[in-house]
């Protein structure tokens, strides 16, 4: 039985992953979640941390306030802390283990601690990756092997508020990652717009390429178009079975954990984040911005 130790108690994730590891509606044999770590938050009140907790203690899993009890007899860590700021501290605890850490999206709150982390990870020889649910959407997949090598990609999705920091970066990062599966890596520069309904932002690559990302305040759908030169397809994200997606992604996580597989390069994800740092840039200066990594 492979043993993991949750970290945060403030997304739902804690709970949802820790259901599809050993829940009713498990994904994987041979994992369970066995402690989690919880702490006060702006992204969750207390009582409602009271009522996660409730249901993690009925999946026999320990809850404490300790980072060391929570990953003492842990093969495996994830990081299911919902304040990007929070992410690089807690990274820091969990490269100190020396187990494989995934790391729920966002990587942090901005390029300078995602290196950080990156760098952490290198020198500790920590196997981690980060990454959120919608890379493994079957349309998403359909689109990438239908739409090959695409010239021009738009995307959409929902701008949530975040309670500290930015709601580009905490929420945002969905969008981004859907461009990033669809484009591939090569962002030069970023120029955003805000508007009573989100923010739109144009992506320019280094060879000429071109991305459109909407994050809308008031729409909760995610989609986009890819085009090349012969084809162009568009897609919708079905979320009528939320579940079946993540157990796509903890899937994922089980490969990662027992096999080592670590499925999203750790320079794709700074990218992603330079980004979304870049679409602040962009909306505070009102100019394009390069994206810096």
């Amino acid at each position: 039985m492979f043993k993991i130790a949750c970290i945060g108690l403030d997304t739902s994730h804690a709970v949802k992953f820790t259901e599809l590891f050993q829940g009713s509606a498990k994904a994987v044999d041979g994992f369970r979640v066995i402690a989690c770590q919880r702490f006060p938050s702006a992204f969750q009140s207390e009582a409602d941390q009271d009522k996660r907790q409730k249901t993690l203690e009925d999946l026999g899993v320990k809850v404490t306030n300790s980072f060391s009890e929570a990953v003492r007899d842990a093969d495996g860590i994830l990081l299911e802390v919902n304040d990007p700021a929070l992410h690089l501290d807690y990274f820091k605890q969990a490269a100190e283990t020396g187990l494989p850490v995934f790391l729920d999206k966002p990587l942090a709150d901005t390029v300078t601690n995602g290196k950080k982390i990156i760098e952490i990870a290198e020198a500790k020889k920590i196997k981690f990756w980060s990454s959120s649910s919608l890379r493994f959407t079957p349309e998403i997949r359909e689109c990438c092997r239908s739409v090959a090598a695409p010239l021009v990609c738009d995307v959409y999705g929902p701008l949530g508020k975040a309670a500290s920091g930015s709601s580009v970066v905490w929420y945002g990062v969905h969008a981004f990652e859907m461009l990033s599966v669809i484009m591939g890596r090569g962002a030069k520069c970023i120029f955003s717009r805000k508007d009573e309904k989100g923010v739109v932002s144009i992506v320019e690559y280094n060879d000429g390429r071109r991305g459109t990302v909407q994050v809308n305040e008031c729409a909760w759908q995610y989609g986009g178009r890819a085009q090349n030169k012969d084809k162009s397809q568009s897609f919708l994200v079905n979320f009528t079975n939320a579940e079946e997606l993540y157990a796509k992604l903890i899937n994922a996580l089980a490969d990662f954990f027992l096999k080592g597989t670590v499925f999203v390069p750790a320079e794709e994800t700074l990218e992603i984040q330079a980004m979304l740092n870049g679409v602040e840039a962009s909306l505070s200066s009102g100019k394009t911005e390069k994206i810096l990594l």
